[in-house]
This record gives C-alpha cells, structure tokens and sequence, in this order.
C-alpha cells in the first residue's frame, strides 16, 4: 500500500495518540477513577480509532477504486465521492 508509505508520519502520528489514550484508560482504570469518566476517555479513543479508520478508507478507495479528482467518467467519479462522504459520516 504505497500511499500509506506517502503518508507514513502522520498516520503513525495519528496511532501514537491512540496508543496514548489507550494507556491513558488504563491508568484510569488502574486508579479506579469513577465510570463515567472512564467511558468519556473510551469514546474519545473511539472517535480516534474512526477517524483514523476513514482517512485509511478514503485513502483506499482513491488509491485503489477510482479516484474522483481523476477518473474521467463522471458518474464513475461522482459515485466514488458519494461513498468516500458516506464512509465519513457513518465514522463520525
């Protein structure tokens, strides 16, 4: 997957601060702090893990689908646009 190479730093950022809130959850849980704030720092992970997961997939659909800034059938790239806004919004 060439185009994660291209865009290796960032998504490594990206994982890295994941990885942070991962250990952030458990320090939570190993100081036994209350459970609404335990679920509030899991969902912000959760927000993380999706939005990493779109950008993956928006990436995946333009590398490897069709790319709607390029194909030259419109309909073609008109579909591609739809799915990679879908993909977004059903991750937000």
């Amino acid at each position: 997957m060439a185009h994660t190479i291209k865009e290796k730093s960032k998504l490594l950022a990206r994982v890295r601060r994941i990885k942070g809130q991962a250990e952030a959850v458990e320090r939570a849980l190993e100081q036994e702090i209350g459970c609404a704030d335990v679920l509030m720092l899991v969902a912000s992970m959760r927000g993380a893990i999706n939005g990493l997961t779109a950008e993956l997939m928006e990436d995946h659909i333009r590398h490897h689908v069709v790319n709607p800034d390029t194909d030259s059938d419109a309909e073609r790239a008109k579909g591609a646009a739809e799915l990679i806004e879908v993909v977004k919004t059903y991750l937000k």
